[in-house]
């Protein structure tokens, strides 16, 4: 009741009616896996480097529709940031303004639920940018897999030391690792655990 009271709110406040479809019931029976880059991890300071995101249909990840998104920096990014995602601001030539990777985003995503690893970090980066945009927040229901992880994960290990890193997760689950913080092959190797874990009763 109160996620719907919620979500009837965030509708009234939609300053441009060109994004009513993020609203719209999602008939698709798709979700959409995404993971941002970023220059840090405090989303009221920091800026979106990338946006990676896959759409899961049939049980099947849709790699062939897959968008990966580079987003220009206004300013010159730190050592360590690049450390962690090796983007340097010379691979930045052709990306795009972030408004537009943005509404690219928005509607790749329509009206479908979101899946992510520390997806609370990577909606708060979006809905940085749609709020002064649009007026809202992500209004797309959500699923954490490291929460589905633990879940199915606890009754085995009733004292609750559960190690829930993304690449403890990936090797528990005997999944293939991909090059790690290129914000498309996180969000394919989260839709691989999503999908183990959908499909895996216990752990």
């Amino acid at each position: 009741m109160f996620s719907m009271w919620k979500k009837a709110r965030n509708r009234k406040r939609l300053k441009d009616e060109r994004f009513a479809f993020l609203f719209n019931e999602n008939e698709s029976g798709e979700v959409v896996v995404f993971d941002c880059e970023t220059t840090g991890l405090d989303p009221k300071k920091d800026a979106l480097i990338s946006i990676g995101a896959v759409k899961i249909r049939d049980n099947r990840i849709l790699t062939d529709e897959a968008l990966h998104l580079f987003v220009q920096q206004k300013q010159q990014m730190n050592e360590e940031s690049i450390k962690i995602h090796q983007i340097r601001h010379c691979d930045l030539e052709d990306a795009i303004p972030v408004e537009e990777a943005i509404e690219r985003f928005l509607r790749y995503i329509g009206g479908r639920p979101l899946v992510g690893y520390y997806l609370e970090f990577d909606v708060a980066m979006v809905n940085k940018y749609i709020k002064p945009m649009l007026g809202i927040t992500l209004p797309n229901s959500q699923e954490e897999v490291s929460a589905i992880y633990y879940d199915k994960k606890i009754p085995r290990i009733p004292q609750g030391n559960i190690d829930l890193r993304f690449e403890a997760i990936i090797d528990d689950l005997g999944l293939p690792k991909l090059p790690a913080h290129d914000a498309l092959n996180d969000a394919v190797m989260t839709a691989m655990i999503y999908l183990k874990l959908k499909h895996t009763k216990r752990l």
